[in-house]
């Protein structure tokens, strides 16, 4: 496996950010040449795993190793990512209805962040199109695919419309669905993996005044978890990409890292932080 290393991008509460979400659009960060190339690679290779096109010299610099898609691998898996070795085509003979919530086969519930899931849109992707629906937070929200597909809309879903040439970088067991479409077109879409290679730590652009005990670890949008339980979720994989984990603990109750307007400092600060 070909593994590469850049300078990272994202800091302290941008990494926060995306162990909260679990995910992370960069709109636009690809160049209309290379957009334009993919879209003739994949109209001219129209299976689902063109992975072919891992060995074309302008897509490899032009959006594996993007700098901005780079740099923010490389803060969230560290030096030496693994990159890809297999891609997926999405092409999608729009109108169509909305596919069914579900995880990708191979995902893993729990602090750890070892892989990525990415996806490239290689044209502009408008809410008409169908883009990628995800729900926030719900990396940590185990549940068989069985019992979601009868799911409709949910609130607090997020459509990643986007324009030509955007990235979206997503925890590998995120709920996902093609949205519905209403629009007439073709949508490209691909997708594809990275992979750690190196242990966990604070390997990103630090903020002198990020403060890890006073940092808001809670999300605004429904989480579907037990109340306070996305706090928890959220400060222990931050934790593990510190690689800090056997920090992590909470007393539980208002203890940290639940959220609240306080007079002193929290009780339960795990020892060390």
């Amino acid at each position: 496996m070909k593994t590469h290393d850049c300078e990272p991008t994202l800091n302290d509460s941008q990494v926060l950010e995306f162990c909260k979400q679990g995910f992370l659009l960069l709109p636009g960060v690809i160049s209309e040449e290379v957009n334009s190339r993919s879209i003739e690679y994949v109209e001219a290779h129209p299976g689902i795993e063109p992975s072919e096109i891992l060995h074309e010299g302008w897509f490899v610099d032009g959006v594996i190793l993007n700098p901005a898609a780079a740099g923010a691998v490389r803060s969230l898996l560290g030096k030496d990512f693994g990159l890809p070795i297999l891609m997926s085509s999405h092409r999608t003979d729009c109108p169509m209805p909305a596919q069914e919530w579900h995880t990708d086969g191979g995902s893993v519930y729990g602090p750890e962040l070892n892989y990525l899931q990415v996806f490239y849109l290689p044209q502009d992707s408008p809410r008409e199109l169908g883009p990628t629906e995800l729900l926030p937070g719900s990396h940590f929200l185990y549940s068989h695919r069985d019992y979601m597909r009868h799911l409709g809309r949910i609130r607090g879903s997020v459509c990643a419309a986007a324009p030509a040439g955007s990235i979206l970088i997503t925890n590998y067991a995120i709920w996902h669905r093609r949205s519905e479409s209403t629009g007439a077109g073709v949508r490209h879409n691909l997708k594809y993996n990275y992979f750690r290679t190196a242990k966990p730590r604070r390997d990103w652009v630090i903020e002198p005044s990020f403060d890890l005990v006073a940092a808001d670890y809670g999300s605004p949008a429904p989480t579907y978890r037990q109340q306070f339980r996305d706090c928890y979720d959220a400060a222990e994989m931050l934790l593990w990409m510190r690689g800090e984990h056997d920090k992590y603990g909470t007393i539980g109750g208002q203890g940290w890292p639940m959220p609240g307007h306080r007079v002193d400092k929290p009780f339960g600060i795990p020892s060390g932080l």
